[in-house]
């Protein structure tokens, strides 16, 4: 008799095993949540002057006044070496850094990321990926900032995109669905 319920029960967790991978490749990744702040009557936000106030290091260690960046449109995409969907977004951004480099010198956006973690570990990942934009340490700081654009519980990954004004036109919550991002971007 135990024999006879061990295999229902058995037979009943296939079935429903059966069903979860079913049903669970069926569904949709969920999308990234955008948002876009508050117009400021074109004065830049404070988060992005917070932000180009601040100075991160490079994976050299040689600090990098993000003021460099003020004045043309900027993607900042906030990410970790420990978070998948961050990695896994990262060669397409570096594929669209280098096609806006490709096109003149003077380009139309600067793409930058920084990093939620530590100089070694980024640094070890810059050394396996051929990343096409600069890559700054934010640490857990970097954490803080990303809270100024509106990522309270700092998700990742999270991206910003930030106007010439200083506006920021859309964060991007999760891993980003490029088609949008980069019909975002000719929209500058």
């Amino acid at each position: 008799m135990k024999k006879t319920k061990l295999a229902a029960v058995a037979a009943v967790a296939v079935i429903f095993c059966a069903l979860g991978v079913v049903f669970g490749s069926k569904t949709k990744e969920a999308a990234p949540l955008t948002t876009a702040m508050a117009p400021t009557s074109g004065a830049a936000h404070t988060a992005s002057t917070n932000l180009y106030a601040r100075t991160l290091d490079d994976l050299a260690g040689k600090p990098q006044a993000l003021s460099q960046w003020k004045g043309k449109p900027l993607l900042i995409n906030f990410w970790a070496t420990w978070c998948g969907p961050c990695v896994q977004e990262m060669p397409e951004l570096s594929a669209i850094a280098d096609e806006e480099a490709a096109k003149d010198a003077n380009k139309r956006f600067n793409i930058i990321g920084v990093g939620i973690d530590s100089t070694t570990a980024m640094s070890e990942f810059a050394a396996k990926h051929k990343i096409k934009y600069p890559l700054l340490v934010g640490g857990m700081g970097g954490t803080d900032i990303a809270r100024e654009f509106g990522n309270a519980n700092g998700g990742l990954p999270f991206t910003v995109l930030i106007g010439a004004d200083g506006q920021v036109r859309k964060t991007y919550l999760g891993k980003l669905k490029f088609d949008e991002l980069k019909a975002d971007l000719a929209g500058l």
